[in-house]
């Protein structure tokens, strides 16, 4: 290389040791960071000897800090087998290679610098220099985002493009779409094949106007024509071939890769006032009509809109026009408390189950039922639905003046809202006072005395209480008070006067 070099240089006239002179590994590292961007002087045994850097790779500071230490210190824990490479490969005779390695930051992001390393000199020095590779990261990173922005898009666009065609092929009306130039179908979905009678394949590439009797052909020009001009144009009925039956025809346009498109949309011409349904929403419509419950359907203002046989028979009315600008209120619950405790949950919740009540008929006779309410409020009528279904109940559930006192506390609680509050403490104290009577005779063995005593009231008012609640034997001479003695052994008493609480 010498020889080399010395030839080259030659021609000028100048030697290498005239030009340059005789420079050490010091100021080689020097003249080498004058075109790199970190350089540093390594002795045999990988020590930071010397220093050359600029400030933005690395702070003077720093570089200081860095003197009289290995250089595989200053490096990552990732980037020290890169680092021992890097130095035994200057010891070889070999052209020198580029390794990437990174230093780490206090004050951000590790700075990744790539560095080359030749040795020179006979001491076994090595010159290792380096350049900053933060800006090839930074236009690395920014390629990345934008591959992932691309990746997001495209994936973005796929699935609309999914959505778009899934709509396409479900939809019930036909839609077609038309080549602008040619007025030739390029794509048609399922409900125009079944519309038309043929395959969306036999379709594709067939003249629109094929579609329809030749009296409609000069409508369909001129709708297109008017498409054309002003960008939209209003719907005409046309008539399919060997048909008697209108059918609706709306058209709109749109571009696409630099071309006109028409998207035609073909449906049956509806009576006024008539809407259609989808055929499982038909079916669903007609299995409720059949329901054996009674399902009513009203306004926000609770009159009755529509309401099935099952809730006629209920409320004993023919048809549905006898119930014309009627409340449900009007029907539910023996007062307005009821139906003012049903509505209120409704329009707090949005749904009531099982919620007890009667239903009163037109002439006055009522029946208990169970009402699940839900409220659909979100819709263009805002409404409310009402299942209605009656319930056999037992005794208990007759009216107060006719059953007997309930025994449990699930009885006393489904009366309520249906006799008064003062009715209800009446027949609670009632309960209550029966309860522990039993309980008092269970723990004296039934010692109507010793009964007496610890419920501190007198034996003649015990005998009064268990006659009214229908408790033990009656008769007062069969009372065992412990030697065998009666109830009328005992002294008499006054007999106990007081009153039961009630509002």
């Amino acid at each position: 290389m010498e020889k080399l070099a010395s030839r080259k240089l030659s021609r000028s006239g100048d030697h290498p040791l005239e030009s340059l002179g005789a420079i050490d590994a010091v100021d080689a590292a020097r003249l080498i960071a004058a075109a790199s961007d970190v350089a540093f002087v390594v002795d045999g045994q990988g020590i930071i000897r010397e220093v050359v850097a600029d400030t933005d790779v690395l702070p003077q500071s720093e570089g200081q800090s860095w003197l009289n230490r290995p250089l595989i210190e200053t490096v990552t824990s990732e980037s020290r087998q890169k680092v021992v490479a890097l130095l035994r490969d200057a010891d070889s005779k070999g052209t020198p290679r580029w390794r990437q390695v990174n230093h780490p930051s206090p004050n951000g992001p590790d700075v990744p610098v790539r560095y080359s390393a030749v040795q020179i000199g006979r001491d076994g020095h090595i010159v290792v220099i380096g350049r900053d590779l933060r800006t090839m990261s930074a236009l690395q990173q920014r390629l990345l985002d934008a591959q992932l922005t691309m990746e997001r898009e495209f994936s973005r666009l796929r699935h609309t493009e999914t959505r778009f065609r899934l709509l396409f092929q479900i939809a019930s009306e036909a839609i077609l779409v038309v080549d602008g130039s040619t007025l030739k179908i390029v794509e048609a979905n399922p409900a125009a094949d079944e519309l038309v009678g043929k395959t969306s394949r036999r379709l594709s590439g067939r003249a629109f106007s094929e579609l329809f009797d030749a009296a409609n052909g000069a409508a369909v020009d001129a709708m297109f024509a008017a498409l054309r001009a002003a960008g939209r144009a209003d719907a005409i009925e046309v008539y399919l071939p060997g048909t008697a039956v209108p059918y609706r025809m709306a058209v709109s346009l749109f571009r696409q890769e630099g071309t006109a498109h028409f998207l035609v949309r073909i449906g049956a011409v509806q009576a006024p006032g008539e809407a259609t349904l989808p055929q499982v929403k038909s079916i669903l419509l007609k299995v409720v009509e059949k329901l054996p419950d009674g399902f009513v359907v009203t306004g926000a203002d609770w009159r009755v809109l529509t309401a099935n046989d099952a809730f006629l028979d209920i409320v004993g009315l023919v048809s549905l026009d006898h119930m014309h600008n009627e409340t449900l209120e009007r029907f539910v619950g023996r007062s307005g408390v009821d139906f003012n405790v049903l509505s209120a949950n409704l329009r707090e919740h949005g749904s009531v189950r099982n919620f007890s009540t009667v239903m009163r008929n037109a002439h006055g006779a009522s029946e208990d039922v169970e009402i699940t309410a839900v409220a659909a409020l979100d819709g263009q009528t805002p409404c409310y639905g009402f299942t209605i279904r009656r319930t056999a109940r037992g005794p208990d559930s007759r009216t107060p003046a006719t059953r007997n006192v309930p025994r449990t506390v699930e009885q006393l609680t489904g009366l309520v809202g249906r006799v008064s509050l003062k009715q209800l403490v009446r027949e609670s104290t009632d309960i209550i006072e029966k309860l522990c009577i039993e309980a008092a005779l269970k723990l004296t063995g039934d010692n109507r005395a010793s009964a007496a005593d610890m419920l501190g009231t007198s034996r003649q008012s015990l005998y009064v209480k268990m006659h009214r609640h229908g408790l033990g034997d009656l008769d007062t001479h069969s009372d065992r008070s412990g030697g065998g003695a009666g109830m009328d052994s005992a002294p008499a008493q006054s007999p106990d006067t007081t009153p039961n609480p009630e509002l």
